[in-house]
C-alpha cells in the first residue's frame, strides 16, 4: 500500500491519501482523542503521540498535529497507523458517518436548502481538496453559521475564504444571506 501526502492551507494539518476510499460517503471529525469512539481508524492514529485531530474524507485522511511536535516526527507513525488499519481488515467507522449539515425547521426551510445545495456544489469539493469540510450549522436573520473541520478548522486562511470566497457566493445567489459567521461545535 502506498499513502500519498499533500500538504494544506493548514500547516498544523497534513492529507493522507490511502488511494482507497475511506469513507466513501460522508465525513467524520475528531477533534480530540476523546471523541474517536466510533472509528477504529481515528483510534489507531490518535495513538501517536502528538496528533490533536482527525478528520475523515471519502477517499482521505487529515491529521493535525500539535505545535510542540514536528512532522518528521509524527509522519511515519501516522503513516505506518494508516497503513496498518487498512491492511488489518477493521472497519473505518462503526455506524454511520454524518452527512454534515445540521437539520433546520422553520420559515426559512427554503433559504436554507438554496445554502446547503450552494454549499454542497460549489465549497465543500474545494475545501475536501485541502482535507476540510464546511458545514452549514444554522440561519438567523441573514446570518449563515458554518462549521468549519479538518484542515478548514485553526487554519490561518480559514476567515478569508469565509468572508472573502464563501460569504460573497451566499450573498450573490441568495439575497437573504447578509453575513456568514464560523461556530464551534
Amino acid at each position: 500500500m502506498f499513502i500519498q501526502t499533500e500538504s494544506t492551507p493548514n500547516p498544523a494539518t497534513l492529507k493522507f491519501l490511502p488511494g482507497q476510499s475511506v469513507l466513501g460517503v460522508g465525513t467524520a471529525d475528531f477533534p480530540t482523542a476523546d471523541t474517536a469512539d466510533k472509528s477504529p481508524l481515528a483510534r489507531r492514529i490518535f495513538s501517536v503521540e502528538g496528533v490533536t485531530g482527525v478528520f475523515l474524507g471519502s477517499d482521505f485522511v487529515t491529521v493535525t498535529k500539535g505545535e510542540a511536535v514536528e512532522w518528521d516526527h509524527v509522519k511515519p507513525a501516522i503513516l505506518g497507523a494508516i497503513m496498518e488499519h487498512f491492511q488489518s481488515g477493521a472497519p473505518v467507522m462503526e455506524g454511520e458517518a454524518s452527512s454534515g449539515h445540521a437539520m433546520h425547521d422553520g420559515e426559512d426551510g427554503e433559504i436554507v436548502g438554496q445554502i446547503k445545495e450552494l454549499l454542497d456544489t460549489r465549497v465543500r469539493p474545494a475545501v475536501a481538496q485541502d482535507g476540510g469540510d464546511i458545514t452549514f450549522h444554522g440561519f438567523d436573520k441573514g446570518v449563515v453559521y458554518l462549521h468549519m473541520q479538518g484542515a478548514c478548522a485553526g487554519c490561518p486562511s480559514s476567515t478569508l475564504t469565509l468572508k472573502m470566497g464563501i460569504e460573497n457566493l451566499l450573498r450573490h445567489y441568495i439575497p437573504e444571506v447578509t453575513e456568514v459567521r464560523p461556530v464551534a461545535v
